[in-house]
């Protein structure tokens, strides 16, 4: 068949995109110093994780309710940890448990959806366009410290599907951005450049890459007038894209002859199997984001530690750790003592948080304990099986940066929102905003 003259070489476009959407961080994205760049004042930081499925909350008539409730028993700051959150008892004045928030639009919707929106709050219920998500929002404010604006870690990678996201953060359009999940390409990728190659080779992998963006950005121009709506949409959502992907490669230039901050990465294994031991797995994980906080370069990290809906490695992880069925299957058994197996998992997932606060607050720089100029947010957006209210949240960190730790408080649904909650974090973090997403005011709340 005669090609006619408005048919697009598809094979040359994919190339095109696969050169560029597809294009590894340069050698000049090595971890750096950020002395030239940084005001002379304490880093403030977001860290995002997210467990899926909801926790055990066995009814208060149950033999259960005492010892594996995922939520304390009483409130204010005499509460009683179950055994569910045991492991953080050393931390209690670094937390602050809470109940009762969620997001209005996700209390209907199909349960799992509800991951999806946990960091943006957006309307998922008759169609599937999601918002901006708290972490994209702080990283604009944030990235002008740091080599990179943020990084999307998740069990799985990728961004999964309609509500088996694997990917907590989304971009101003709505989009889902790429999680990253093999743990050696991380590190090679944000702490590694290649092999000390010369910084003039290394400008010019740079300098390469921008020739490459423009040339593809020139010929979108006369593409885009040869295409429908439908691709022309297409079309922009990928320069969108490619708009980030420029914005990088220049942010690379400018932090190329950068002296690399040093550090010392000997005990984080990257080459462990979340198949065969995932404690070592989501550990590994979790020493690598802290190193990206320690290192300053970056200030905003989410990681997805697994999917919703028994997708993905982190199903798996209550079946090799502590012999029990899978995650999603244990939060839809009715049988006898499934709240004490349930209960069991919660403390599993509790004791790999415990294991972050703990080398976070550890860890220090010349601005003292990482834990003190980081806001960690822990939760998930169901309570219990399909139900998307009363998410289990802690909030963590964040002392020098004005947050008061050490309750266990429940807020009115009908009262407050989880946006309200992101709203104060935004606000922490110096991201002068007066809303985010649905929210209707700051959170009433003297934790920050």
């Amino acid at each position: 068949m005669k090609k006619k003259s408005w048919h697009i070489d598809r094979r040359t476009f994919i190339r095109g995109m696969g050169v560029t959407c597809m294009l590894p961080f340069f050698e000049g994205m090595a971890m750096t110093s950020l002395s030239k760049f940084a005001k002379p004042v304490s880093p403030k930081r977001l860290c995002i994780l997210y467990f899926p499925n909801g926790v055990g909350l066995p009814p208060k008539e149950s033999i259960y309710h005492k010892n594996w409730s995922w939520f304390p028993i009483g409130e204010g700051s005499n509460y009683k940890l179950t055994k569910s959150l045991s492991p953080l008892s050393p931390f209690r004045s670094d937390m602050s448990i809470m109940g009762g928030l969620s997001h209005p639009f996700s209390r209907n919707v199909l349960g799992h959806m509800a991951g999806d929106s946990f960091l943006t709050g957006g309307d998922l219920r008759s169609e599937y366009k999601n918002t901006i998500s708290l972490d994209q929002v702080a990283a604009e404010k944030l990235s002008h410290y740091t080599r990179f604006p943020s990084l999307t870690l998740s069990t799985d990678g990728g961004v999964g599907y309609k509500s088996r996201t694997s990917t907590l953060s989304f971009n101003s359009s709505g989009k889902p951005i790429p999680s990253e999940h093999r743990q050696r390409e991380i590190f090679e990728r944000y702490f590694s450049p290649n092999g000390g190659a010369p910084s003039h080779q290394r400008r010019k992998s740079i300098q390469q890459g921008m020739k490459i963006v423009d040339l593809v950005l020139e010929d979108s121009k006369t593409l885009k007038n040869r295409l429908g709506s439908n691709d022309k949409a297409k079309l922009d959502e990928y320069l969108t894209s490619l708009d980030q992907v420029e914005k990088q490669l220049t942010r690379n230039e400018k932090w190329l002859d950068v002296p690399m901050k040093e550090f010392d990465a000997s005990l984080i294994n990257l080459d462990v199997d979340p198949t065969a031991a995932p404690e070592d797995y989501v550990r590994s994980m979790m020493d690598l984001m802290i190193l990206g906080f320690q290192t300053d370069a970056t200030r905003v990290i989410s990681y997805l530690m697994a999917r919703e809906d028994g997708m993905g490695f982190g199903d798996n992880f209550p079946k090799i750790a502590l012999g029990l069925q899978g995650h999603h299957t244990i939060s839809h058994d009715k049988a006898t003592g499934h709240w004490e197996n349930w209960g069991r998992l919660d403390r599993w997932y509790a004791k790999q948080f415990a294991y972050f606060i703990n080398k976070m607050k550890n860890t220090k720089d010349i601005h003292g304990s990482l834990l003190d100029n980081t806001l960690i947010l822990y939760g998930s957006a169901c309570s219990t099986t399909h139900n998307a209210r009363n998410y289990p949240l802690i909030l963590a960190g964040g002392s020098k940066m004005g947050v008061n730790h050490g309750e266990y408080t429940v807020f009115d649904e009908k009262q407050e929102r989880l946006s309200n909650l992101y709203l104060n974090m935004l606000n922490r973090l110096d991201v002068d905003s007066e809303s985010f997403s649905d929210s209707t005011g700051k959170l009433s709340t003297s934790i920050l």
